[in-house]
C-alpha cells in the first residue's frame, strides 16, 4: 500500500533508548548536541522580532509569487551585496526551507533513480531528502590530513551518466571545513565539464574561524550552481521557514523557469515571513553575533582541554578519540555515566573510527562541564 521510499528504520536506536531512561529516571544530561537556536539560552532581541509584523498591513493581503515577493527576495539580494556578493533579486527563489529546497532542485533536475554526490563525512539528511523525490545518493570523500580537502579524484570517478548534481555544504556538517580557492574553480571546471549541477549549501557559511575560505557560490560560477540559505541558521530563527535558493551559472535563466513551476505548485513561503524578511535579517545581526561568539568561545575551550580535528567554522567540532572501545560504547558510556550527550561519528558517515561530534551551540557552562567530563572519561 505505501511507497518504496519509506523503508525506514523506525526504530529507536540505542542511545535515543538510554536517553529516555535517563530523562525518566530524572538525570540532568549535559547535553552536546544541540541544534536548536531557539533553545540555546540566546539573547534574541524580543522588540525588534516582535515588532517585524506590527503595522504592516501587507500581512493581510495574499499576492502570491512563486519566486517570492520582490521585496522579500531584494531583502536577501542585500545580505548578499552586504558580504560583497551580488545576487540580483531575479536569480532569487524563496522556499520555506533548505530541505524544502532541496526538493525543488531534485524534482528540478533529477529523474527516479538519478544520482546526486554527496560528501562523506556530512550532514545524515541527504539521503532521506534524496529518496523522498526518488533519487539516489552516492558519496565522495573528503580527505583529512590536518585539514580537509575534496578527494577529486574520487569524484571524478562517481559521475557517470545518472548523476545529475553534485552537493557541496559550505562549510561542511560536522567538520566545519569551507571549501578553497583552489577547490571552488576546480568543483566549478568538473561540473561544467560534466554537465552536471553544484548545489552549494551554505546554512552556516557566516560563522567562520579562519580566513582564505570560499563562503558562497551566488556569483561567478560557469556550471550551473545553486546556493541555498535560510533564516534558519543565519539568523538563528527556524520557526520563521524562509529559505531561499539563489541559481547561477550559464544556464541559470532556463533553470529558474523551471524552478518557478515547481514553486508555483507549493507556494509555501508565508505572506507574514516574506513581509519582515528584512526586519528579521537586522534583527539576526544580533543573533548571530552573539552565536558567533559562544561557538568560538567554546571551540576554543574545546581545544585547550583536547585535540580536535581542525575546523574552519560550523557550529560542531569533531573530537579523535582512543579506538580502545568503538564510538557507540563511547558515547552510550558517556551518557550512562557520566550524563554527557554526544553523537559518534558514525551518524555522519566518517569512514574510520574513533570520533565524537560536539555541538558549539551548547550553552557555555553546559559545554564546559560536559567537555570535562569526556575527558576525564577517556583519559
Amino acid at each position: 500500500m505505501f511507497s518504496s521510499r519509506l523503508k525506514w528504520e523506525t526504530k529507536a536506536n540505542p542511545l535515543t533508548r538510554l536517553l529516555k531512561e535517563k530523562q525518566a529516571a530524572g538525570a540532568e544530561i549535559l547535553d552536546l548536541t544541540a541544534s536548536n537556536p531557539t533553545h540555546a539560552d540566546l539573547a534574541y532581541p524580543r522588540d525588534k522580532l516582535l515588532s517585524a509584523f506590527q503595522g504592516d498591513e501587507r500581512i493581510l493581503q495574499y499576492e502570491p509569487d512563486p519566486r517570492g515577493s520582490l521585496s522579500a527576495r531584494e531583502a536577501v539580494s542585500e545580505y548578499y551585496a552586504e558580504r560583497g556578493f551580488d545576487a540580483d533579486p531575479a536569480r532569487i527563489i524563496l522556499t520555506a526551507s533548505t530541505s524544502e529546497a532541496y526538493s525543488y532542485l531534485f524534482k528540478l533536475l533529477c529523474n527516479p533513480g538519478d544520482i546526486v554526490l554527496t560528501p562523506r563525512p556530512s550532514y545524515p539528511l541527504f539521503e532521506y531528502l534524496a529518496a523522498s523525490e526518488g533519487v539516489k545518493v552516492k558519496q565522495y570523500p573528503l580527505r583529512y590530513d590536518g585539514a580537509w580537502h575534496v578527494d577529486f579524484a574520487a569524484l571524478k570517478k562517481l559521475i557517470t551518466g545518472r548523476v545529475k548534481a553534485i552537493a557541496e555544504v559550505n562549510p561542511n556538517n560536522p567538520t566545519g571545513s569551507f571549501l578553497k580557492p583552489n577547490e571552488r574553480a576546480e568543483l566549478d571546471a568538473l561540473a561544467l565539464k560534466k554537465g552536471v549541477a553544484v548545489l552549494s549549501d551554505e546554512v552556516f557559511s557566516d560563522y567562520g574561524f579562519t580566513t582564505g575560505r570560499i563562503t558562497s557560490l551566488v556569483d561567478g560560477a560557469r556550471a550551473l550552481t545553486f546556493s541555498m540559505s535560510g533564516l534558519s541558521k543565519i539568523a538563528g530563527l527556524p520557526q520563521m521557514k524562509l529559505g531561499w535558493i539563489v541559481a547561477g551559472g550559464d544556464q541559470h535563466n532556463k533553470a529558474l523557469e523551471g524552478l518557478e513551476w515547481i514553486a508555483d505548485t507549493f507556494l509555501s513561503v508565508s505572506t507574514p515571513v516574506q513581509v519582515g524578511l528584512r526586519r528579521l535579517l537586522a534583527a539576526g545581526d544580533l543573533i548571530r553575533a552573539e552565536i558567533q561568539q559562544r561557538t568560538k568561545a567554546n571551540l576554543e575551550f574545546l581545544k585547550s582541554k583536547h585535540p580536535v580535528l581542525h575546523c574552519e567554522g560550523g557550529w560542531y567540532a569533531v573530537m579523535q578519540i582512543p579506538r580502545t572501545h568503538g564510538e557507540e560504547e563511547w558515547a552510550m558510556t558517556l551518557l550512562r555515566q557520566d550524563n554527557v550527550r554526544v553523537q559518534p561519528g558514525f551518524f555522519y558517515d566518517f569512514e574510520s573510527e574513533a570520533y565524537l561530534v560536539l555541538s558549539l551551540l551548547s550553552h557555555p557552562l553546559v559545554f564546559r562541564e560536559g567537555v570535562k567530563r569526556i575527558v576525564q572519561r577517556i583519559s
